[in-house]
């Protein structure tokens, strides 16, 4: 009788034991169920939020678009129409600088007027005379690629970097023996490859940009990280600080096919412009500073009024196909120079948006292209190896490139040198 007793016992246990762990497990399987119906619940909210806000987004991008619209009354070239036309002109090629082993990739001139700085594929910056086409620096890079370069305002270091993600300021002597590469500076570090850098107005802080999507300011002396500037959804390939003196702005171009306008103190975005249909490979200010003009993949130039806060102008033709890889304007304003990938360099009148002159002579893409500072001259890079220095005999460019005597002066005497070197 106890053996049974002890048997049905036995079993009331092992049941009730069943039922609590039964009842446990159920108990865990609803609480794991709550957590995961809560977690599908919180996703779905952040996708309807993310849907929402990317809807209200949308609706607020539409109705800026139609708010500028209603200042879209009239187009520059039809308040040009009483302008007079500059007509055609032709430049020619003045110097030649041979000395690269591979394709250019940037360039620009000191504050001199007469000296260049370019970078190139073959890993080497040089330091040219560009009237005498001597070379009076030469350093070689730790790596090829040297994508960015840049001469600082005193005309005593030149800044440059590429694929190894460094900006490198290499102060400047009149010993051309001295070995420039002992006195690196390395100052700015990014997580991708340099793409442009440009001194502000002092030798003490550069500005970069970088494949990594960012901008930064540095500080030249200690390296120092002084603000970064994050918008831009893809590589950023140039940038440009604003002419004025004490400006704090500059402007910047991206694979992302979008011209953001910073604000150098606060770090922030201030205007963005997303009218191109390609990367946009370069931005340069207005010598005003009231606008910007970008060149694009899109075979376009495009130019911005920042006051009107809008695009005003597109230089095109349905006969130009290839991209624009850089852009200048002259001292005056009045004409845009741009380099093209189809060998050439086209001027376009800035008011009646027409093309003006058209220069042949690269035997490659023309990837960089810079005015002289007094507005003489340009010289464009190209991956043929070479950069050349150009200008007119037209008097009438003459009159766009600069309207002032002293500028004028410089032109003739300018010119004067040139036709001693013909004549002699």
């Amino acid at each position: 009788m106890c053996i049974i007793l002890c048997i049905i016992f036995c079993i009331i246990l092992c049941i009730i034991m069943c039922i609590i762990v039964i009842t446990k497990m159920c108990i865990i399987m609803c609480i794991v169920l709550c957590i995961i119906l809560s977690m599908a619940t919180q996703e779905l909210q952040i996708n309807e939020s993310l849907a929402h806000l990317k809807t209200e987004s949308e609706s607020l991008k539409t109705k800026l678009e139609e708010e500028r619209a209603k200042l879209h009354d009239v187009e520059l070239h039809q308040v040009a129409e009483k302008v007079e036309g500059l007509g055609q002109f032709v430049m020619k090629t003045r110097r030649t600088l041979k000395g690269h082993g591979n394709k250019v990739l940037c360039m620009d001139w000191c504050k001199d007027k007469r000296r260049i700085v370019s970078s190139s594929q073959d890993g080497k910056v040089i330091v040219w005379d560009a009237f005498t086409t001597n070379k009076e620096h030469a350093v070689t890079m730790p790596c090829t690629w040297v994508m960015a370069c840049a001469y600082a305002p005193s005309g005593c270091a030149v800044a440059c970097g590429g694929l190894d993600n460094k900006c490198s300021v290499y102060p400047l002597s009149l010993d051309k023996n001295e070995n420039l590469a002992a006195k690196k500076k390395s100052v700015a570090m990014h997580t991708n490859y340099l793409s442009a850098c440009s001194f502000t107005n002092s030798d003490m802080q550069i500005l970069t940009s970088s494949g990594d999507g960012t901008c930064a300011l540095w500080d030249v002396e200690s390296g120092q990280l002084l603000q970064s500037f994050h918008g831009h959804a893809a590589d950023v390939l140039c940038l440009d600080l604003a002419p004025s003196e004490t400006g704090n702005t500059f402007v910047s171009g991206g694979c992302d096919k979008k011209a953001n306008v910073w604000d150098m103190r606060s770090g922030q975005c201030i205007q963005s412009f997303e009218t191109h249909e390609s990367d946009i490979n370069s931005v340069r200010y207005y010598p005003s500073g009231d606008a910007f003009a970008s060149g694009s993949d899109d075979a376009t130039c495009r130019l911005y009024d920042l006051r009107a806060d809008r695009e005003v102008a597109i230089y095109s033709k349905e006969s130009i196909i290839f991209g624009v890889s850089s852009v200048d304007f002259s001292l005056s304003g009045r004409l845009l120079f741009g380099g093209y990938n189809d060998y050439t360099i086209n001027v376009w009148d800035v008011l009646k948006g027409t093309r003006v002159s058209i220069l042949f002579g690269h035997e490659n893409r023309v990837s960089t292209l810079r005015v002289s500072p007094d507005g003489t001259a340009f010289c464009t890079g190209s991956w043929d190896h070479t950069l050349r220095v150009s200008s007119s005999f037209s008097f009438s460019l003459f009159s766009v490139i600069s309207l002032s005597p002293e500028v004028l002066l410089t032109h003739c005497v300018f010119f004067f040198f040139f036709f001693l070197q013909i004549w002699a």
